[in-house]
């Protein structure tokens, strides 16, 4: 099997400001080893990426630390609406932090949202977490600007219903889902404990068959929303921050997925690399492909190769597929799961 290079639009690279955790090299390193060649980041990070001129100078280091193609998002604040603009002009998207969120990037008000939505100029997407009330809000929002509106990591029944029913009256949205909220649930969280611990957090049997439901209709991207932490970070007694990493095992489930007959390979090419480059208006990647091999089984390891945080919350988990080769702009990359040319840190 042959894809494309694929496209994750919804990582955390901890760069700047986290680098204990992940930074561009090691985050982008995991990211060759998983089939992507395009990441899109961030911008929750320290400092978070609220000026063109924050913005900037991480997504020079981006470009120069990188093994594959990286592109930054901007993030919302009322306290910074005049950079809007100019941002908008260079980020691939915004992102409005409605809810519950870790650093100064909660939008609340309707004047600060209404402002947002007025220094965002580009025909570029503007990315809410689909939690809850903010589905309806990114909706309503949605209808009355003609705004690009896209919905991350949706995790719920009713939250992929309304996404559905928005689509269905033909408003501009779209949304993603994870491979967590795909494969495992508030079961899997007790068995995991702080290691399962993520936000949104793991649902219900039933609202994990909803996302199943709509994986070849409403769903337009696979995302990891790859967010490590260290083990020692994980453990810690005073409670272990949320977020786990996805980057080296999202395809191989949705492999797994392809191989049970949930969603067809050419689904999965639309998931993962022609939708999402479509909607965030990437540009092309001559020369680049991802070589397959959809009949080995294998199980996933303990730790992943190349993530800084050295740990998986589907450690164990049997899967079927394998990257044999990754081809960047007619290099190749990876090689039988190893990146090439690439020495750990």
């Amino acid at each position: 099997m042959i894809l494309p290079g694929l496209v994750d639009v919804h990582v955390h690279l901890r760069s700047p400001g986290g680098e204990h955790k992940e930074d561009f090299r090691t985050g982008s390193a995991a990211a060759l080893a998983g089939g992507f060649t395009t990441l899109l980041a961030m911008p929750n990070t320290q400092p978070p990426l609220v000026s063109y001129d924050i913005w900037r100078v991480a997504q020079t280091q981006a470009n120069s630390q990188s093994l594959c193609d990286v592109f930054l998002f901007a993030g919302a604040s009322a306290e910074h609406l005049d950079q809007l603009p100019l941002l908008s002009g260079h980020a691939p998207a915004l992102k409005i932090y409605l809810d519950q969120t870790y650093g100064p990037l909660r939008v609340r008000g309707l004047d600060a949202l209404a402002g947002v939505m007025a220094g965002w100029q580009a025909d570029k997407p503007i990315c809410l977490h689909a939690e809850a009330e903010s589905v309806a809000v990114g909706i309503a929002l949605a209808a009355l600007y003609g705004k690009h509106i896209h919905f991350c990591h949706v995790s719920r029944q009713a939250e992929i219903e309304l996404i559905a029913r928005a689509k269905e009256r033909g408003l501009p949205v779209t949304c993603e889902v994870t491979p967590h909220h795909l494969f495992l649930t508030e079961k899997d969280a007790v068995r995991l404990g702080p290691y399962g611990d993520m936000r949104p957090t793991l649902a219900a049997p039933s609202d994990q068959a909803a996302l199943w439901e709509h994986i070849n209709s409403t769903i337009d991207c696979i995302a990891s929303d790859h967010a490590p932490h260290t083990r020692a970070e994980k453990e810690r007694p005073e409670g272990a921050p949320p977020g786990v990493p996805g980057l080296e095992s999202t395809l191989p489930l949705m492999l797994t997925a392809v191989s049970q007959g949930r969603l067809s390979a050419a689904r999965l090419e639309e998931l993962l690399a022609r939708n999402p480059r479509r909607i965030f208006k990437l540009p092309p990647q001559p020369d680049t492909w991802v070589e397959v091999d959809p009949g080995i089984e294998s199980v996933f390891p303990e730790r992943p190769l190349y993530t800084k945080c050295g740990w998986s919350p589907f450690a164990g988990m049997r899967l079927r597929g394998r990257i044999t080769s990754v081809v960047l702009r007619g290099q190749e990359v990876v090689r039988d799961g190893i990146v090439l040319n690439y020495q750990k840190p």
